[in-house]
């Protein structure tokens, strides 16, 4: 529900150019909730801006190059089994945030860098199978493919934007660490329901 590609989006990148698939891009990340799950778990992590931006880079960086590069390329799979991994990720960040994987990945910059940087190869590989159920019809096929990028980025910086500030918000008040433990906790929980949401999909499909 979170990727649907729905023929009102097929419609628009059939008559409206380049432009129509920056559109879709940031539609598709502002509505896509296991990305921004995985995101805010991220963020919840992090004290200062400049966190912030560099594993948002890191985890940009590594959803361009499997996006761009798996639809170029053609590379399929099965969209209930990448998003199935997706929801992993989300369980992931919950747990990892609450310390629960201390002994299997000590808590250092660059282990959660690379941690955060594979889990964007793999949410990129989501994006790129819903790119793939478009027509992308004839011509500028690298350039659509960009445009689409382009607007997952600016997408996905317009639903950040509020949940950082409001993370930043409430880590000034006395109630974070109780905040911290429930949203974390909910993480979790959401990572293994659409775990098995997917895992559904996929041997009913």
């Amino acid at each position: 529900m979170a990727h649907g590609v729905s023929p009102e989006d097929q419609l628009t990148l059939a008559g409206g150019g380049l432009g129509a698939y920056v559109y879709v891009g940031a539609k598709h990340m502002v509505t896509g909730y296991d990305h921004l799950l995985f995101l805010a778990g991220v963020i919840f992590f992090l004290k200062s801006f400049c966190d912030v931006l560099k594993f948002i880079t890191v985890f940009t960086l590594g959803h361009s190059i499997t996006l761009i590069g798996a639809t170029y390329l053609g590379i399929q799979a099965d969209e209930h089994l990448v998003d199935a991994v997706i929801a992993l990720s989300v369980l992931y960040k919950g747990a990892e945030n609450l310390g629960g994987l201390e002994r299997f990945i000590p808590r250092k910059t660059s282990n959660l860098l690379i941690a955060v940087f594979l889990f964007g190869l793999i949410h990129g590989f989501g994006l790129s199978t819903r790119l793939q159920s478009f027509d992308l019809g004839e011509g500028q096929f690298l350039a659509k493919i960009v445009c689409f990028n382009v607007g997952v980025e600016l997408g996905q910086i317009a639903a950040l934007i509020p949940i950082v500030l409001f993370i930043q918000w409430w880590q000034k008040r006395s109630s974070y660490p109780a905040f911290y433990r429930a949203v974390n906790w909910y993480l979790i929980l959401a990572g293994v329901a659409l775990f098995m949401y997917q895992l559904h999909g996929y041997f009913t499909q």
